[in-house]
């Protein structure tokens, strides 16, 4: 098991911060492309659960 896995089961802060910040860069690409109109109508809700979770995720400990 590499070890990004093992710290996300782990709940440690690098492998969820990645994650969160994935999910606010996704949702902002939803909001700017001009293709979908279902993927800009979920953008803000993407955006805004990335955001939350990388509040919750900052409290988490730091790796080993």
């Amino acid at each position: 098991m590499s070890r990004f896995f093992r710290n996300l089961l782990r709940l440690r802060r690098g492998p969820w911060e990645m994650i969160a910040s994935a999910l606010i860069v996704l949702g902002v690409f939803m909001l700017m492309q001009p293709f979908s109109l279902w993927a800009y109508g979920n953008s803000f809700m993407v955006t805004l659960a990335g955001t939350v979770m990388f509040i919750i995720v900052s409290h988490f400990p730091e790796e080993d």
